[in-house]
């Protein structure tokens, strides 16, 4: 029960945003491209009980940031209590969706909208049994390979993932988070992905790569999406300077405001530092000002002017040795996550706007948005420690 609590407030949590617990219904599960029918009966009693679902999430949403505010006053109900009261609230939703599929146990919707309410309280196991079902019954539907596809990612075995997502995207090519899941799934799983693919290394980062070009040229003003593909850069060597100052210069242009700015401007200054750039990189620095990120930024330049004496042996590839910003990361996303897609033939070549010449700082290149008119599956959580295997 503690653990439906933390989950619960960590969601909040980690994205850093009042959002409600509510929205994680269409977060987190997907839902058919299919358009129902309003007059079917089993599909008005399932937007009843979606109504239901939501508004118990956003009364759970309300008791946490209350109980949060009581809390930092010396007040408040303790963890126990209050996630006792918040399982109360939700069995009854559950004990209503079990009633729902036992009178229509062949609705393919409803299951996954139970599979949905399911992974949002944290049981990811009978998730799983809602989602298998769903599949089964409507094969055609994306949504239920795609929420299998996160639940392998989580739990493996991973190649199932790879699997599930490529045939949610043969299913709906237009949808951009299934690319950006399987680019994910294939940049962090990359040993995996090298024996299942057949491809070495560096095939497997532009197989990522241009996953991820896919999901942005269906969603390109998506920040943390443009800020997902740049920082793929990071763990590839030797580094691709340009490329990655083109792609952290593109987010640069999709930032909404100062605070997602000056945390591309930190980026934008740790390429530069990688390639040996250091003047540049100082110079970039400069321009951040949000005390937000003094830390970070007295961090970089600690590491620039260490890097500057000689410390290190191998710099203008980005193959950094013991540069004290090895781990380092500015929080331009709110969330770190984990995604799918599907297995497609992709280019393994950069595309035209990325070169590797002298790096030239425009623009981002022009896309043609597509409005999908879904809720989908947004990536799950990281995966077990256990099931990662990287190169």
């Amino acid at each position: 029960m503690n653990q439906l609590l933390i989950s619960l407030m960590g969601a909040l949590l980690a994205t850093n945003q009042p959002q409600a617990v509510s929205n994680l219904i269409q977060q987190n599960a997907g839902v058919s491209v299919i358009i129902p029918n309003p007059n079917d009966p089993a599909e008005k009693e399932l937007g009843r009980l979606m109504t239901e679902d939501d508004a118990a999430m956003a009364e759970v949403d309300k008791w946490i940031q209350d109980n949060n505010a009581f809390t930092a006053q010396g007040g408040g109900e303790s963890k126990a209590e209050l996630n006792q009261r918040i399982m109360a609230r939700l069995d009854i939703v559950r004990k209503h969706y079990e009633d729902f599929l036992r009178r229509y146990p062949d609705f393919a919707r409803g299951h996954l909208a139970y599979a949905s309410f399911l992974n949002n309280i944290g049981d990811e196991e009978a998730a799983k049994v809602q989602n298998e079902k769903a599949r089964e019954l409507d094969p055609k539907d994306p949504a239920a390979w795609n929420n299998l596809g996160n639940y392998y990612g989580e739990n493996g075995p991973i190649t199932n993932a790879f699997v599930y997502y490529a045939k949610a995207i043969e299913l709906d090519s237009n949808e951009p988070v299934y690319y950006q899941n399987l680019a994910t799934m294939v940049y962090l799983y990359r040993t995996d992905a090298k024996a299942f693919y057949h491809i070495d290394e560096q095939q497997i980062f532009d197989k990522s790569l241009a996953l991820y070009r896919k999901a942005l040229r269906l969603d390109p003003d998506n920040f943390p999406l443009v800020t997902d593909y740049a920082e793929s850069y990071y763990g590839i060597r030797p580094l691709r300077t340009n490329d990655a100052l083109v792609a952290w210069t593109n987010a640069l242009q999709v930032a909404h405001d100062d605070n997602e700015r000056e945390g591309v401007y930190i980026h934008l200054a740790r390429i530069k530092m990688l390639a040996g750039r250091y003047a540049e990189a100082r110079a970039q620095l400069d321009t951040v000002t949000n005390a937000t990120y003094a830390s970070l930024k007295q961090t970089l330049e600690n590491a620039i002017t260490w890097r500057e004496s000689g410390a290190t042996n191998s710099i203008g590839d980005g193959d950094s040795t013991n540069a004290p910003t090895n781990n380092f990361m500015a929080p331009t996303n709110t969330l770190t996550v984990i995604t799918n897609t599907r297995i497609i033939n992709t280019p393994t070549h950069p595309m035209p706007w990325l070169t590797n010449g002298v790096p030239v700082l425009t623009n981002p290149p022009v896309f043609s948005p597509k409005m999908v008119n879904i809720m989908t599956n947004v990536p799950p959580n990281p995966p077990k420690a256990s099931h990662l295997s990287q190169s």
